[in-house]
């Protein structure tokens, strides 16, 4: 049983560890290719500046969750969802 709970561990840590470097990596690469195009939008077309926002929250999510259990599997093959 502790053998499991170190396992789950160091699983979740690597995990928080993946999703802590591709947040910030994201989050830069948005803010350097579209800041100034978001910061337009902002000013001038609110409601565009919303649903554009809301559309890369969501595509943030879904690529997040696509590497992480692509790189998870990679270091860790013999792991079950």
């Amino acid at each position: 049983m502790k053998r499991k709970i170190k396992t789950l561990l160091k699983s979740f840590a690597a995990e928080l560890l993946l999703y802590g470097l591709l947040v910030v990596g994201y989050f830069f690469l948005v803010l350097h290719f579209l800041g100034n195009w978001l910061y337009h939008l902002f000013q001038h077309e609110r409601k565009t500046y919303a649903v554009l926002a809301l559309v890369l929250i969501i595509g943030q999510g879904f690529m997040l969750e696509i590497l992480t259990r692509a790189l998870l599997r990679f270091v860790n093959p013999g792991r079950e969802d």
